[in-house]
């Protein structure tokens, strides 16, 4: 069943679509070095770069599906996860963001050819470039499902218009277009959800009291979960330590967050960014998980929940059955959604770009191809991975969920490999480059081992802990063969 849409609705998804491809063709001009069109000319204000940060981590999944979180037994213990979250950009901003502003560097593996060689640095870009698009191909196909269940449109037209749309006002625009187009989506998604909770809470039949009277007699406020355990995603110590470790390999090693950090104007700002994006996070969470409990609350006072619908997709079909048409709320709803993907998406797209520039194609230049060529071709390989990206996305239809939901898992190992690896790099002067590169491939095995072996044995560890491990295995192994190997490894400079 797809939404009622009227002609207001139609007006405010339309207005707002066209926002961003607008956007996109202002700033074509303004690209005429590589450095411009990938970094902003590094003259981009700190408070667009913290708007930018926090959509690009905002998906379809976290608008939709957090609220779920919060409909269900979690509630607000997820936020201790958010709270690892906060602790992680800390982390990141004292460790490793100093290393991002020596020189002027245009990608963050350059750090690793410094550091051991061009073939880490390599190999890095290529494990971002693969699992990277990878896990956005699939965030495509999923935001395609929802767009495809709330309209009614193909699944796989609703993927290409999804990615198109994205893939002009990145190609266009730049890293300017990215970042600007970010900001207006955070606002289109926050607005979004504030005008929800107020419709929510219009259908209570004591508004407010209701509410807090329901939220109270079920315990929904319950926050801190003390116990340490290894299977439990949402306790504090697995939120602290394991969302520590996913801002950093997420926030401190992955090229589509460094990109934004060396678009800034200083190191100071870039840090300040980080910061409060934090801040910003956090109430996003709370604001998200408000929203599911006002929907427990709601369907609490109907007869019968709705058959078949699971926790994650209570949103969707609130939206659907519920939401007053024609006026402009179903279509702001529906902007929300694809603002959420292509912040997600366009920041994808502008950082493989980056990547394959940096790292793989300039330095096996014998000599510099001119800034006009660098930008053209930073323009062709945006728009190869768009396509790319929409042909996983397609691919994705004729797989099962369960299958969707390991490549997913699978597309987010590279955060405890690269955070063991920039660990190898920024603690230990004793790591060399066959230590690195044996230490990655030990760290992504002991994954592997976690996610798909220790339930052959009904054995289980939180997801949220699987980059700890992993980084942890990275980090020791290869400190151990690079102590065998010895230090007179030579490594080539990138």
């Amino acid at each position: 069943m797809s939404l009622p849409l009227g002609i207001i609705d139609v007006i405010v998804l339309v207005v707002a679509v066209f926002a961003s491809v607008a956007i996109g063709l202002r700033f074509r001009g303004k690209n005429s070095s590589v450095e411009a069109y990938l970094l902003g000319d590094r003259n981009l204000p700190w408070w667009a770069i913290l708007g930018s940060i926090v959509a690009t981590e905002t998906s379809t999944a976290t608008v939709l599906s957090v609220p779920g979180h919060g409909f269900g037994d979690v509630g607000f213990k997820f936020l201790q996860l958010a709270m690892g979250f906060v602790l992680g950009r800390v982390l990141v901003v004292v460790f490793l963001l100093p290393g991002y502003f020596e020189g002027k560097l245009m990608s963050a593996y350059e750090i690793l050819g410094t550091r051991f060689g061009i073939q880490t640095k390599r190999i890095a870009s290529v494990l971002f470039l693969v699992t990277r698009n990878l896990g956005d191909g699939l965030r495509l196909f999923l935001a395609a499902m929802v767009l495809q269940e709330l309209v009614g449109w193909p699944l796989v037209w609703s993927a290409v218009a999804i990615g198109v749309i994205t893939m002009i006002y990145t190609c266009f625009g730049g890293m300017r277009s990215v970042v600007w187009n970010d900001c207006v989506q955070f606002v289109i998604y926050t607005v979004g959800s504030i005008a929800a909770v107020f419709v929510i809470v219009s259908y209570l039949p004591n508004g407010w009291s209701s509410f807090f009277e329901y939220a109270k007699a079920n315990n929904k406020f319950a926050f801190i979960d003390p116990q340490f355990s290894l299977t439990q995603p949402y306790t504090l110590w697995a939120g602290l330590i394991g969302g520590a470790a996913l801002s950093l390999g997420s926030h401190g090693t992955d090229q589509m967050m460094v990109q934004r950090y060396l678009s800034s104007r200083s190191q100071r700002d870039a840090g300040r960014a980080i910061l409060w994006s934090g801040a910003v996070v956090f109430a996003q969470f709370t604001l998200f998980l408000f929203i599911g409990m006002l929907l427990a609350c709601y369907y609490s006072t109907q007869e019968t929940l709705p058959d078949g619908i699971k926790n994650d997709a209570i949103f969707s079909h609130f939206m659907i059955h519920s939401f007053p048409a024609n006026t402009g709320l179903i279509g702001l709803m529906l902007a929300a959604i694809l603002a959420a993907v292509m912040s997600t998406l366009s920041s994808s797209l502008s950082a493989s770009a980056s990547s394959v520039v940096s790292d793989l194609w300039l330095p096996s230049c014998s000599v510099a191809p001119s800034e006009s060529r660098q930008v053209w071709t930073t323009r062709l390989l945006t728009i190869f991975f768009g396509g790319l990206q929409i042909a996983i996305g397609v691919w994705a239809s004729t797989f099962n969920k369960s299958v969707i939901d390991n490549a997913l898992t699978i597309a987010g190992f590279s955060s405890g490999i690269l955070l063991g690896l920039f660990a190898l790099g920024t603690f230990t002067k004793r790591a060399n480059q066959m230590g690195a590169l044996c230490g990655a491939t030990i760290g992504l095995c002991v994954m592997l081992f976690i996610q798909f072996g220790l339930p052959l044995w009904d054995l289980k560890i939180a997801g949220t802990l699987l980059a700890v491990f992993g980084s942890v295995a990275t980090y020791f192994s290869g400190l151990g063969i690079s102590l065998v190997t010895g230090p007179s490894l030579e490594r080539t400079k990138p």
